[in-house]
This record gives C-alpha cells, sequence and structure tokens, in this order.
C-alpha cells in the first residue's frame, strides 16, 4: 500500500512538474525534486539497502511533505486532493510498519 501511495505522489509530481514550472521556476523544480525524490525512495525499498529505520525516514518524507503543501498554500483541487491522500497513506503505513 505504501508502495502505490508513493507512487501515485512520484507520478501526479512529476506530471504537474512542467506546466508549474511555466509560472514559477522554483515551484516546478520543487515539483521535480518531490516526484524523484519519491521514486528514489521505491528503489530503495524494493533493493537490498532496506533497512527497518528507513520506515521512520518515509514517514517524515510524506508529513513534511503535506506540511510543505499547506505552509506554501497550496489549494486542494485537481490532483493535490489524491496527492496528499496517497502521502498520508505512506506515512500511516510506515508507522505502523516500523515496530515491525
Amino acid at each position: 500500500m505504501a508502495l502505490l501511495g508513493a507512487l501515485v505522489s512520484a507520478v501526479i509530481h512529476l506530471y504537474l512538474a512542467p506546466s508549474i514550472l511555466a509560472f514559477s521556476q522554483t515551484s516546478g523544480i520543487l515539483f521535480y525534486l518531490n516526484g524523484v525524490g519519491w521514486l528514489a525512495g521505491i528503489l530503495v525499498f524494493v533493493s537490498r539497502f532496506w533497512r527497518r529505520e528507513f520506515y521512520l525516514v518515509a514517514a517524515a518524507y510524506a508529513i513534511i511533505t503535506v506540511i510543505a503543501f499547506f505552509v506554501m498554500s497550496g489549494d486542494l483541487s485537481g490532483l493535490a486532493l489524491p496527492s496528499k491522500a496517497a502521502e498520508i497513506v505512506v506515512a500511516a503505513v510506515s508507522l505502523y510498519l516500523y515496530p515491525s
């Protein structure tokens, strides 16, 4: 479930990045970086390098991206809602899996 949430968020951010880059270079670059960050996390998760402690990193990354969205006055419309919901799922599942 966390993999699906990360993939959804990555695809949404990479899909929206070019259009956002057209009117805000900083936001567009942040969208690209966030999308790539989610993909990198997926690659580490499916590799032999994954460690239990990375669940906390994944949860923190997801929570920080949700908080950053609201701090930057994001509008919960269009693809923002599914992206933020997917990130909350990643955080919840990661925190659930960490103790195991």
